[in-house]
């Protein structure tokens, strides 16, 4: 069963106190059908060295948090110091009800005060759900590495989205 939001989402920068619920989110989030390789989080430090509170905003209903979206260099590279490659990751129980278009939304606007010109991401040709979300969220597919990954008997694609903050 769906929840129903009754209160507005408010998005927000993250927090090291944000740390513990969003490790819990990932647990219940990532898995084979999603993720080439699903996080494991030894502690605290170690999810906070991998996802800094500067990087990442979440998203939090009724005091709770019910969402993240981060975003890293893609390269160590100087060259491509414009771009961002971004994750999300949304309750299972909050997803379908906007939470994530609206971190996605947020993120945008977020890099781009930081000088980011592009976000981009990559996701598994599986998970044609997150493909069409990305879609409407106004990505475009910019590439794909044909079966990249073996993942549960079967060669997966990885494919590379792309969007223009200008």
């Amino acid at each position: 069963m769906k929840r129903v939001i009754e209160n507005e989402v408010v998005i927000r920068e993250s927090q090291i106190k944000d740390a513990k619920p969003l490790m819990k989110i990932d647990k219940l989030v990532w898995n084979a059908r999603n993720s080439p390789q699903i996080p494991v989080w030894k502690s605290r430090t170690h999810y906070l060295r991998s996802c800094p509170p500067d990087n990442q905003l979440v998203a939090e209903c009724d005091g709770i948090v019910v969402g993240c979206v981060g975003w890293r260099p893609p390269t160590m590279m100087f060259a491509n110091a414009h771009a961002a490659e971004i994750y999300v990751a949304v309750h299972p129980a909050y997803q379908g009800l906007g939470v994530g278009r609206k971190l996605i939304e947020s993120v945008k606007l977020h890099t781009r005060r930081r000088g980011i010109k592009k976000l981009r991401l990559r996701v598994l040709s599986t998970n044609e759900r997150a493909i069409a979300f990305y879609v409407r969220c106004g990505f475009k597919q910019e590439g794909c590495l044909e079966r990249e990954y073996y993942i549960e008997d079967r060669y997966v694609d990885d494919i590379l989205m792309g969007f223009w903050l200008l």
